[in-house]
């Protein structure tokens, strides 16, 4: 597995983090607009061969353009991403004959049987007969849908549904697995389930896995994670290592008026203490002790106010200083 690499301080740019073990996928400089807004930004980083890594972000954060265009579907702006040192523009062909590809909308006809649907996906990479056949059966079986294989795409639930979609994807061998949004319209159970599918495809074919995702607990079982806001990269290393940037438990205190709150718990504990989305949010060791000198210090202020650990979450809170939302697409859209 790579090192993890940290994000810098605000002011900085990122480095450009590279894979220990070579790049099974690198990207510099990727730039895309729609019109005038930037979809991406200048983003670089590094996949290193046979890990997992996940692109976290809010909806029109960018990570769906960075999906598309490293599985050949959209030309950047600018900038160049690499897929086993093959261009995506120049190198399309070459790129996509060595991708499995899982689209966030499931592209299954539900009138075909599990069987037929992985036997036509064959007959599009020049697979035939018997070799196809059984190719195709071992694939079901590997993904657990080998009792399911002629039974209607249509009496498949969401979550085997999107199995059948990872056997589609490897049934040509790939050597890297790009999925957009996996666990979309997966309850998170079948998100666990599914994660925990990827996990065994890795180690168990050797295969390099990049998925996009805004969901934080598909995020925390990646190997390591980029966090995109507004189409920059704010922030890559593994799950732990990014926590332990936030610098302590976090603190978020719900009060009648945290605009001025803040600046007079800032002052009263020499602490940095951030107003976002109407709450105050402060960062800080032994959070649990601070919440009862924060409740004792201003009483009949505080409607409530919580304390726990770092999670994925507070990092993109630190590095971007709001919320982890949105609900524009990547053309800056309504859903």
């Amino acid at each position: 597995m790579p090192p993890p690499q940290l994000a810098g301080t605000p002011s900085q740019p990122l480095p450009v983090p590279q894979a220990a073990n070579g790049a099974a996928i690198a990207v510099a400089g990727l730039r895309h607009a729609y019109g005038g807004r930037e979809a991406l930004a200048g983003v670089a980083f590094e996949v290193g061969k046979g890990e997992i890594f996940g692109l976290l972000g809010p909806n029109g954060g960018g990570k769906t353009t960075l999906f598309r265009i490293l599985s050949t579907l959209l030309r950047p702006t600018a900038g160049t991403a690499r897929v086993l040192d093959c261009d995506v523009v120049r190198d399309r062909d070459q790129v996509r004959a060595r991708l499995g590809v899982v689209f966030q909308r499931p592209s299954l006809d539900h009138k075909l049987t599990v069987l037929e649907t992985l036997l036509h996906h064959g007959h599009l990479y020049g697979l035939s007969g018997g070799s196809l056949r059984a190719a195709a059966r071992a694939m079901l079986d590997r993904v657990g849908l080998g009792d399911r294989e002629r039974d209607r795409v249509q009496h498949l639930s969401g979550g085997l549904q999107r199995r059948l979609e990872l056997a589609k994807a490897l049934l040509h061998r790939p050597e890297i697995l790009v999925l957009d949004e996996p666990g979309t319209g997966l309850d998170p159970g079948a998100r666990r389930d599914f994660m925990r599918y990827l996990t065994e495809v890795k180690e168990r074919d050797e295969v390099t896995i990049a998925l996009t995702t805004h969901f934080m607990d598909e995020a925390e079982r990646c190997d390591r994670v980029g966090i995109l806001d507004r189409g920059r990269l704010v922030a890559i290393g593994t799950p732990a290592a990014l926590k332990v940037t936030v610098g302590g438990d976090v603190v978020v205190v719900h009060a009648h008026r945290p605009e001025a709150l803040r600046p007079r718990i800032q002052q009263r504990f020499d602490c940095e203490a951030v107003l976002v989305d109407g709450t105050v949010r402060i960062e800080r060791p032994s959070g649990h002790e601070f919440v009862r000198e924060v409740v004792e210090a201003f009483p009949g202020e505080i409607h409530s106010i919580t304390c726990g650990q770092p999670t994925l979450e507070d990092v993109f809170v630190h590095r971007t200083g709001h919320r982890f939302h949105g609900e524009r697409d990547e053309r800056g859209l309504e859903p």
